[in-house]
Order: structure tokens, then C-alpha cells, then sequence
């Protein structure tokens, strides 16, 4: 187990890696919908891409996230393994709206052997949901 400190200094250094070697400017936060994000997750058991809907207007929420199911054949030729949560429990226990690809290998941000496979699929995965995003942006924000 490690302490608090190596912790975050194994998270960082993990985050730092991906940085440098796939330096990219990603779409994530600069959606312009307010609550519409894409994050990419590494934890200690997982990783994943995904799309978070949180708004602090709940409906907005459904509205956006009927919007993405009324996509999901469309999102689901470019991204097969992709899976819609209507209500997705993080961590802090805050439920919110989440579409994602779970990373299928072994995985844990604590063991740097598999960082790079991890890297990859970000890699492949997120270029995909951004494209994709791009393409419905008109249809998806007009709510």
C-alpha cells in the first residue's frame, strides 16, 4: 500500500507521462455546454474514456443525455465496447450521467508496467469521441 504522498506523486507522475509522450491539445472541458465534458479516468483497478453529463439543472442533464442515446448506434460503429450509465456513481458518492470506454486490460495507475497500453487506448479511444462530437455538436447542443 502507499502512503498519501506516493500516492499523488504516482498519479501525477502518470498524468506527466501521458503528457509528454502523446503531447495533444484535447477537446475535455472545451465542449461550450455547460456540464458536457470529456474526461479521460486512471485509478488504482480502471481506466476508461468517457463523457460526463453533469449539469447543475438536472433536466439539461436528461435532455443531453437523451440526445447522446438517440445517437448511441451512430457512437456505437465508431466506439463497439462503449456503455451509457444513466446514473454512474463516482467515487464521492455524486451520481451523474456518464458514457464511457473501459480500458479492457490490466490496469492500475499504481503499476507503471501498464501505463502504456493504457496510453494507447487513450490514444485510440478519445480521437474517436472527439470526431464523433464534432460531427453531432450542431444536433447535440440544440436543446
Amino acid at each position: 500500500m502507499f502512503s498519501k504522498e506516493e500516492s499523488a506523486k504516482l498519479r501525477k507522475e502518470f498524468w506527466t507521462s501521458f503528457g509528454k509522450s502523446f503531447p495533444k491539445k484535447w477537446l475535455l472541458y472545451n465542449t461550450k455546454i455547460k456540464g458536457f465534458s470529456f474526461k479521460f479516468v486512471a485509478d488504482r483497478k480502471k481506466a476508461m474514456v468517457c463523457l460526463d453529463i453533469e449539469n447543475p439543472e438536472e433536466l439539461i442533464n436528461l435532455l443531453y443525455f437523451d440526445k447522446m442515446i438517440s445517437l448511441k448506434s451512430l457512437l456505437e460503429n465508431e466506439l463497439p465496447r462503449i456503455i451509457f450509465n444513466e446514473d454512474y456513481e463516482l467515487e464521492s458518492g455524486k451520481k451523474i450521467h456518464r458514457i464511457y470506454v473501459p480500458f479492457e486490460g490490466k490496469f492500475s495507475v499504481y503499476n507503471k508496467n501498464t501505463w502504456r497500453d493504457c496510453f494507447e487506448f487513450y490514444m485510440e479511444t478519445m480521437p474517436k469521441f472527439e470526431t464523433f462530437f464534432f460531427e453531432y455538436e450542431d444536433f447535440i447542443k440544440d436543446i
